[in-house]
């Protein structure tokens, strides 16, 4: 299959990715000669085989790029990286809900603590784990999957110029178009979830609590919650992709000597951990006012935005709870970036972030 020199920069917008080996392995042909030249050839392309990531160990072969094996990598790395972060961290959400929806009750995160461990006991920590686990899986594959695929269809459309150029706004409205998608997916569990968590005796999970859950508000019930549910994680996502990409690649520029593609990959996967807490921190910020909401929401039957607010109050909404939401959030956000760059490694995918845009390698 032969490609010209603009079509091949369009298949593979080379900054979105870098590698073990060169970023040039992505341009150049598997037949020509042994010394690669980072840039296209500008002469006449000839006959090569399709793009592929080449792998240490390649587990599951040669994966390539954009392909459906491609994808579906990056899904089963977002079910990983969000499903067990998200479950782990059980016991500060629980807290976390129950603070935004009885602070009398629950006043502090070490009170909050105490209060649950006094009233349901060590197991009561643990309270809504499979729902968490099972949306939030869910909602994983759908944000990196189609982040993945919205990413390289905006670049697509805007040229590889104009990408390079505008890979933030890439980085938005590719992180904004999965989550709108991710959210459908994650917010019957989140419904039933906040509901057994803030609660106690309306369900002992997600077997007895789901067909409660419909039985009280109605299937259309499980979605009440999703207007405040994309409120809270579209601009979060939006943070959690665009400002990660951006510090990855800052790291790299400012902070690391070596060039990525010759760091090693626990070295990478570190800065991928690095990253992502400080975009978590970041997401947690920006998001807390609607996860006030969405908590509010799902717990009170009947219960309105302005409802919520007048419970609340503004300041209320930035801040109740948002001192302990950093705290998981930051964790929660880098170890998810941790699993799913681990994960892409396993299979033989670069980490994410890090590459200098085409333009600036040509300038520099």
């Amino acid at each position: 299959m032969a490609f010209s020199d603009s079509s091949r920069q369009s298949l593979i917008p080379n900054y979105l990715y870098t590698s073990s080996i060169s970023t040039s392995s992505f341009l150049i042909n598997n037949n020509t000669s042994s010394s690669p030249s980072l840039y296209p050839s500008t002469s006449p392309a000839k006959q090569q085989d399709n793009f592929m990531i080449p792998a240490p160990s390649e587990p599951f072969g040669k994966i390539e790029m954009y392909s459906p094996r491609f994808y579906a990598a990056c899904t089963a790395g977002g079910i990983l990286s969000c499903g067990l972060t998200h479950m782990s961290v059980t016991p500060l959400d629980l807290v976390k809900c129950n603070m935004q929806i009885d602070p009398l009750k629950y006043k502090s995160i070490s009170s909050g603590f105490g209060v649950l461990l006094k009233e349901q006991g060590v197991r009561g920590f643990f309270r809504g784990w499979v729902p968490t686990l099972l949306g939030y899986s869910a909602q994983g594959a759908c944000k990196f999957g189609f982040y993945e695929f919205f990413k390289k269809y905006y670049s697509d459309i805007a040229g590889p110029e104009y990408a390079a150029k505008y890979k933030t706004l890439i980085y938005l409205a590719g992180s904004a178009s999965a989550e709108l998608i991710a959210d459908v997916a994650l917010c019957p569990m989140e419904a039933v979830k906040v509901r057994v968590q803030t609660q106690p005796g309306f369900a002992r999970g997600l077997g007895d609590g789901f067909p409660k859950f419909i039985k009280s508000e109605g299937a259309l019930g499980l979605y009440k919650g999703l207007v405040p549910l994309w409120g809270r994680q579209i601009p979060y996502t939006m943070m959690k992709f665009a400002s990660f990409e951006t510090i990855v690649e800052n790291l790299y520029k400012y902070a690391i000597p070596t060039p990525k593609n010759e760091c090693s990959k626990s070295m990478q996967l570190g800065v991928s951990f690095a990253g992502g807490y400080v975009a978590g921190v970041l997401c947690a910020i920006v998001s807390h006012p609607a996860d006030n909401l969405v908590s509010y929401l799902n717990n009170a039957k009947g219960a309105s935005v302005g409802d919520a607010i007048k419970k609340f109050g503004v300041w209320g909404l930035f801040t109740r709870g948002l001192p302990l939401r950093i705290v998981m959030i930051g964790t929660l956000t880098g170890a998810q970036w941790g699993i799913y760059d681990a994960f892409k490694v396993f299979v033989g995918l670069p980490t994410t972030g890090g590459a200098a845009p085409v333009a600036e390698i040509a300038e520099a």
